[in-house]
């Protein structure tokens, strides 16, 4: 029994020996763990070390460049840079210009979503676009009235209706910044749509489809680029003859089967100032160029059916009688090769022909992200 007591004083000294030492030890890893602390406490990634100013710059270069209209959600969307942290939050509510383009469907409300992003845009001019053929869509006359609210600051416009055309009739009042309207309808409204009560001064740009280029009268004289897709001959023609200070112009012509390949639009529709034309075509109009008059042409692009059977003298009879010093020109569906384009016409410094060229090569859509 003796001999037991014995032995736990001696294991007991012991055991205090071995917690003096642990203690001593987890003392030295205490101190060793806070000093690792207050240096990770003291660090700062690179990253945040930048001005405001230089990340608000760089979530700029992160959005579509404007006026392209980024996602509400999701990759490419400024509320993305909300969600990273609380002073990336603090920066990007405090940056105007990533709110500044706002695309709404049908599966958000207008007014809600308008009211949040056009308070952050702050004092910025707008890109706003609207769709109104989503599953959920509101109807045309909701759409409007959520865009007139804005339409002061409103630069670029793009309005996609449904059902009910005549709902244009409700956009009037002053859009003295307005410098793009894309618009597509898909009903025929019951009478032309002039817009005779909307002050647009700045309006340079127009995109139209088919049914709004037959029933919408704009300021045609004061644009410079002017797209017009699956639009009538008649259509496009009315329209050219008023629009005489075009530099750019996209045509994307349809219902022409009924029309005799021989015939031309006589006088020559004269656009003194055009440099640029693409038009598309869906079936054969030989004698297409002879219609025009475009002194100031440097690029052409055009479907090999637009040119006679002759195809080279088509074009450089067409180059002659314009006046006209072309640099550029794209032949698409074509059967001659570029050489020969080239040797015909040695002035133009680029030629190209396409066998196909592709669905998306205009870029019809300014404000659309893809």
């Amino acid at each position: 029994m003796l001999s037991t007591h014995a032995e736990d004083r001696a294991r007991l000294v012991e055991l205090e020996i071995q917690v003096r030492d642990l203690e001593r030890v987890l003392t030295a890893l205490r101190l060793e763990e806070s000093a690792t602390r207050e240096r990770l406490d003291a660090y700062k990634y690179p990253v945040l070390t930048l001005p405001n100013e230089i990340v608000a710059e760089i979530f700029l270069h992160f959005l579509p460049r404007y006026p392209v209209c980024p996602p509400l959600t999701g990759p490419n969307s400024p509320i993305l840079l909300t969600h990273i942290c609380p002073l990336w939050r603090e920066i990007a509510l405090a940056t105007p210009q990533l709110w500044r383009a706002v695309s709404l469907s049908g599966r958000w409300s207008p007014f809600e979503a308008n009211k949040i992003w056009v308070s952050r845009a702050g004092c910025c001019p707008l890109a706003i676009r609207m769709n109104g053929r989503d599953a959920h869509a509101l109807n045309g006359t909701e759409l409007i009235a959520a865009v007139l609210p804005y339409r002061t600051r409103c630069q670029y416009l793009e309005l996609r209706l449904c059902h009910n055309a005549d709902t244009l009739l409700t956009m009037e009042g002053e859009f003295p910044l307005l410098r793009h309207f894309d618009l597509e309808i898909d009903s025929l409204p019951s009478r032309d749509i002039q817009f005779q009560n909307l002050d647009v001064p700045m309006l340079r740009s127009v995109v139209l489809d088919g049914w709004a280029a037959q029933w919408i009268i704009l300021p045609w004289t004061q644009l410079t680029i002017l797209c017009l897709h699956g639009t009538t001959l008649e259509d496009y023609e009315r329209i050219l003859r008023q629009a005489s200070n075009l530099l750019e112009c996209y045509l994307s012509i349809v219902d022409v089967d009924d029309i005799d390949e021989d015939s031309i639009i006589d006088p020559p529709i004269t656009l003194a100032h055009l440099q640029s034309l693409k038009v598309d075509v869906e079936s054969s109009m030989p004698r297409f160029l002879d219609s025009f008059i475009l002194p100031a042409l440097c690029s052409l692009e055009v479907d090999e059916s637009l040119l006679r059977d002759d195809m080279i003298s088509s074009l450089t009879s067409f180059i002659a009688r314009s006046g006209c010093k072309l640099k550029n020109l794209c032949i698409t569906y074509g059967v001659l090769d570029s050489y020969s384009y080239s040797l015909a016409v040695p002035s133009i410094q680029e030629v190209n022909v396409l066998f196909d060229p592709g669905p998306d090569r205009w870029p019809i859509h300014l404000l659309s992200y893809s």
